[in-house]
């Protein structure tokens, strides 16, 4: 697919150069000269395509105005240049040949300084920052890949705009053409992920192409671009937070909020649920809440299998997790007696 596509670009190109060159010989000029420029101009609109498709729209925007004034300015040279008598037979390749420069200059520099352009606007018109809506938050790898930002996105939970740097585009790549089947779909779901993030509505996405060649990680990398955008990073990865917080760059960790939200059960409350399988120790049962907590059951052995109405003695939290501790909330007092009895002797 990929190679079909590079074919068509190139027969794209040509077919650009063709016909430059028929219309320069009908008019009577030298063909070679307009083929060249055609082919070339063609040339960066298809290596531009890729970028543009991925660009935001204030991405697009930015990038428009930079691109008009690049066109304005180049016209407002060449007019005195055309001028001259020895260049006037010369005018139509001296004023497109001033044209592309200044253009792709323009479109090239708003790009590159998009956010720098968008605060000085803001200034300019005397708008104040947005403050939450104009925050940035970085993405990783591991969260693109975990798919529930989406979610959170749609819901409204996350706010800002989401940005997603091209060092991290080239790492999905990577995974997902992997030889290895595993990561291979994860490399997928991630990109299946970000198509999916960019085609929502509630929050704006960002691709931004900076790049930071001496630094070889990918996480040196993020925390770079968190510095010089005053970003926030959103990932999965603990480690990541932790030198993070070393260098005071903002970490949201998708795992810490989905345990945050987790439902809260207090000692006397009570829940029916299924017992799936012995415990650790004699008698007790283990069973599991939806969102993976481990439910341990004094004396819920002998109903495996079933489903029962438990009550809440105590909740412990661990370094992974929450661990609730019940017991059977139907168990007679004299079958208590018996298994507190045995678990003494």
């Amino acid at each position: 697919m990929k190679m079909e596509q590079v074919r068509l670009r190139a027969l794209f190109v040509i077919l650009v150069g063709v016909i430059c060159y028929g219309v320069a010989d009908n008019l009577g000029f030298d063909p070679w000269m307009p083929t060249l420029v055609g082919g070339w101009i063609t040339t960066i609109v298809v290596v531009a395509e890729r970028g543009l498709i991925r660009a935001s729209i204030r991405g697009l925007m930015i990038g428009g105005l930079g691109l008009a004034i690049g066109v304005v300015l180049a016209n407002l040279l060449a007019y005195p240049i055309l001028l001259i008598d020895p260049l006037k037979q010369l005018a139509p390749f001296i004023l497109l040949f001033i044209n592309v420069i200044f253009a792709s200059v323009g479109l090239t520099v708003a790009v590159r300084r998009g956010e720098e352009i968008t605060n000085f606007l803001s200034r300019l018109t005397g708008k104040k920052a947005q403050g939450r809506e104009t925050k940035y938050k970085i993405l990783d790898t591991s969260v693109i890949i975990d798919g529930r930002i989406a979610d959170l996105c749609e819901i409204g939970f996350i706010e800002g705009i989401l940005v997603i740097p091209n060092f991290i585009l080239t790492e999905l790549q990577q995974i997902a053409d992997s030889s290895a089947s595993t990561k291979r779909t994860r490399g997928r779901r991630g990109l299946d992920m970000l198509n999916r993030l960019q085609s929502q509505e509630n929050i704006p996405t960002q691709i931004v192409d900076k790049d930071f060649p001496g630094i070889p990680e990918v996480d040196g990398k993020l925390l770079q671009l968190a510095k010089i955008m005053g970003a926030d990073i959103i990932t999965n990865d603990y480690n990541l937070k932790k030198v993070a917080k070393i260098q005071n760059v903002k970490v949201m960790n998708i795992n810490e909020i989905a345990t945050a939200l987790k439902p809260v059960l207090l000692p006397g409350e009570s829940l029916r649920i299924s017992i799936l399988k012995e415990g650790e120790n004699p008698n007790q049962g283990v069973a599991y809440l939806e969102d993976g907590t481990m439910v341990v059951i004094e004396g819920g052995k002998k109903y495996i299998g079933k489903e029962m109405q438990v009550l809440v003695t105590s909740v412990l939290q661990t370094t992974t997790g929450k661990m609730i501790f019940t017991e059977i909330k139907n168990e007679t007092g004299k079958e208590r007696k018996r298994r507190v009895k045995g678990k003494a002797n």
